[in-house]
Formats: structure tokens, sequence, C-alpha cells
């Protein structure tokens, strides 16, 4: 893949974050029309990352994308963070975003930061979006896979323990199967 690529799917993950989101768990926040669940469309979601960039979750439509909510001290997320970067690299052709936001208070930002320079995805900290109607997870790790049409088409969540491999590629997959995800530009 080439650097253009590369840093397209980049930015690409970085609106992703910001637009809309994806669910992977039990309903987490209530909306006016309820809980959120699957087969609802995915709740706005505007933020920054790390390194600076805005991403919207919106801007992403055509892709799908797995948004996890993570935590620097949670053992079982930080079990995760090298899967789910396995699993951009692997699907990224595919058009598959992975887009983690630590749920960190503000001034554990260091340490959020530093663990998530283990990995390639888009990260950055909940706290700091501007718009987020998923609301603060009730459980992490928490994970959200939003399909190409902007839909919560799973809500994994893993309070007994880090999520498979297995269970991230199946939902991964159904999505996928779905046929909305958009393969990215070259």
């Amino acid at each position: 893949m080439s650097a253009t690529t590369s840093n397209r799917l980049r930015l690409a993950a970085v609106a992703l974050l910001a637009g809309s989101a994806a669910a992977l768990l039990v309903p987490t926040r209530a909306t006016a029309a309820g809980p959120l669940a699957e087969g609802q469309p995915a709740p706005r979601l505007v933020g920054r990352s790390f390194s600076g960039e805005t991403f919207d979750l919106n801007a992403l439509n055509g892709h799908v994308v797995v948004l996890n909510f993570w935590a620097s001290w949670c053992e079982p997320c930080r079990a995760e963070m090298p899967l789910l970067d396995a699993l951009q690299r692997e699907y990224r052709e595919r058009g598959v975003v992975v887009v983690g936001l630590s749920a960190d208070d503000r001034h554990d930002r260091k340490e959020a930061l530093q663990a998530s320079r283990a990995v390639g995805y888009v990260t950055g900290m909940l706290a700091e979006t501007t718009s987020n109607g998923f609301g603060a997870p009730q459980v992490l790790p928490l994970t959200y896979i939003v399909n190409g049409a902007g839909t919560i088409a799973a809500i994994l969540r893993a309070n007994r323990g880090p999520l498979s491999s297995d269970q991230l590629r199946s939902a991964i997959e159904q999505a996928l199967a779905a046929g909305t995800a958009s393969p990215p530009a070259h």
C-alpha cells in the first residue's frame, strides 16, 4: 500500500470517529428513541485524534467502522489493542476503519497517549469529543461495529476479559457481507 493510500485511510478513520459511530455492546446510552441497539443509526461522534486531526464518524459512511472505547488502566482494553491493530491492517483494503477512544479522564491524557502509540489506528480521547451521541461507556472495553450505511451492526462488550479475534472477525465479516463498505481509494 502506498504512503498516500495509508494517509487517506488514516484521514478517513479520523473522519469516521467524528461523524457517526458503530456499536458492539449492549445498549449503554439512552436516546430519544431508547437505548442504543443494533440496527439503529449510529449517533453523531465528532472529536480530535491524538495527532490533532478532527474526526467525524458521519464522514466515514461507506466504510465499516470498528469503534472501540478503552482506557489506559483497563487491562482487557490494553490486551485488545494489538488485535484491533492487526485487524485494521488486515481489513483496511476492504474498507474497514478502526477508531479507539480513550475513556480516561483528561488528567490521564498522557497515559492514554502513551498506550495509543503502540497501535496504527486512529486514537483520541472521549473527553475531547465535541459531539458524542454514544455517551460515556458503562463498561470497558466496549466496541461498536458500524456498517457502511452508518447503522450499528454489532455491540460487543468484554466485561470478562478482552474480545477474541473470532468475535471481532465475525462481527466485521457480517458488516462487510451487508455490502455497504467501500474499498479505500487508491
